[in-house]
């Protein structure tokens, strides 16, 4: 194949140009055609109508953004090998190809992580991605890998993959708020490409540009909280996690044809491998729920139902964490109403760190800290010295929202409230 430009509409970018073939023909793989059909936000649209994006969109908003960041170092004077170029194309384009279905919550019930099954994928032969890579070089695939491991040598194309200001975060920070609808996670991403530098082998901001760093910062807190923390959002996820974890309890129990679908059976008996692993998506899940309506098995048949019709569980804030003893009191009530607790009683725990700063001050400028550059002096400073806004995100370092989730059966129940009450209030 020739290069030759081609050109892909994008909600989010406008336009996506592609003009190396190798990364063309990495997207008509079948493995990133599989995330044409793996949600972004998983279980999100179920709370945001419009979060129905793929993680095939993602991963092409990330090459673009990765695009126009060295687009803009060379129109700048910095030029770069050819070879670096396309290496950090093809590890931004392919960071997400070993991501499960419905994004997370299969990974919690298989005990995996999507970051070591994209390395898998990446590396194993038989892998139309696989062999696309090794046409560039016989070590080209394990050079993508190494840069999705972190520990390819070159600091800089990996901090264009993974750091405080890589292309996944400044794609899908703009992508989740877009297609959301919702206004706080939007920042002034043509400014963010614009101030961006190499200094160091890593990737850091003009300090001319601090304010605009601070924006995109600060929506991420609030996408955090507003998006991807919901307790909707949180809801359906729990929802999922427990229909999906029924079905590896029944699984485990022998019932080894829970599905038509061999790949999602061998998936659920943990004895799987990558032709498996990428033989599942969310339709052959969601054919799966359908499947499970009417399944002999009452709890794995309810909550398939539940997922499928959208009735989602109710919550009620913990403000703090729940005694032994409250908490099997709270358990004795949903099973008298008629639930097992092990699929109906879920205490959520979520938290993030917004903002690396204890690692930027601890490890000076080779930590994963955001570094401003000054150009009339040449130095480098960790955003949250000089911030003050982000100094206060980094002194928070950790919030964390403690929820208990529970049929609406039980929380719409008058009496059975009265009694839930006594038992999760402080």
């Amino acid at each position: 194949m020739r290069e030759q430009e081609k050109v892909i509409k994008d909600p989010v970018h406008g336009y996506i140009y592609v003009h190396d073939p190798v990364i063309w023909d990495l997207l008509n793989t079948r493995e990133m055609q599989r995330l044409r059909r793996i949600r972004q936000l998983g279980t999100a649209y179920l709370t945001y109508p419009g979060g129905e994006h793929s993680r095939f969109a993602h991963s092409l908003g990330v090459y673009e953004v990765i695009r126009q960041v060295l687009s803009h170092f060379e129109r700048n004077g910095y030029r770069w090998p050819t070879e670096d170029r396309r290496l950090a194309y093809a590890a931004g384009l392919l960071h997400d190809i070993g991501h499960a279905p419905f994004s997370h919550a299969l990974e919690s019930v298989l005990n995996t992580r999507h970051e070591e099954w994209s390395e898998q994928i990446i590396r194993h032969p038989e892998t139309e991605v696989h062999q696309v890579l090794a046409r560039v070089a016989s070590d080209f695939p394990a050079q993508v890998g190494d840069v999705l491991g972190k520990r390819y040598p070159r600091r800089i194309i990996v901090s264009l993959v993974s750091s405080q200001l890589d292309g996944d975060r400044l794609d899908y920070l703009m992508r989740d708020a877009v297609m959301t609808g919702v206004d706080y996670g939007k920042f002034d991403l043509p400014r963010i490409v614009r101030i961006l530098l190499p200094k160091d082998d890593r990737l850091v901001a003009r300090q001319s540009g601090q304010h605009t760093v601070e924006a995109y910062l600060l929506a991420r807190y609030f996408m955090y909280w507003q998006v991807y923390f919901h307790p909707v959002c949180r809801a359906a996820e729990v929802l999922l996690k427990n229909l999906l974890a029924r079905a590896k309890a029944l699984v485990e129990d022998g019932a080894r044809e829970i599905s038509p679908f061999s790949a999602l059976n061998r998936l659920l008996a943990a004895d799987y491998g990558v032709a498996d692993y990428l033989g599942v998506d969310d339709s052959l899940l969601l054919a799966a729920m359908h499947g499970w309506r009417d399944h002999p098995d009452g709890v794995l048949a309810d909550l398939s139902r539940r997922f499928l019709d959208r009735h989602l569980p109710k919550y009620r804030e913990l403000g703090a964490p729940l005694s032994d003893e409250r908490l099997s009191a709270v358990k004795d009530l949903v099973r008298g109403a008629g639930f097992d607790p092990a699929y109906y009683c879920t205490i959520d725990e979520i938290g993030t760190v917004y903002y690396d700063y204890y690692l930027g001050a601890q490890k000076g400028v080779h930590g994963d800290g955001l570094f401003l550059w000054d150009e009339a002096s040449g130095a480098l400073t960790e955003m949250s010295q000089i911030s003050e806004p982000i100094r206060a995100m980094a002194q928070e370092t950790q919030r964390t929202a403690r929820r208990i989730f529970l049929p609406e059966e039980v929380t719409g129940n008058s009496q059975l409230s009265l009694q839930l009450d006594r038992w999760i209030r402080p």
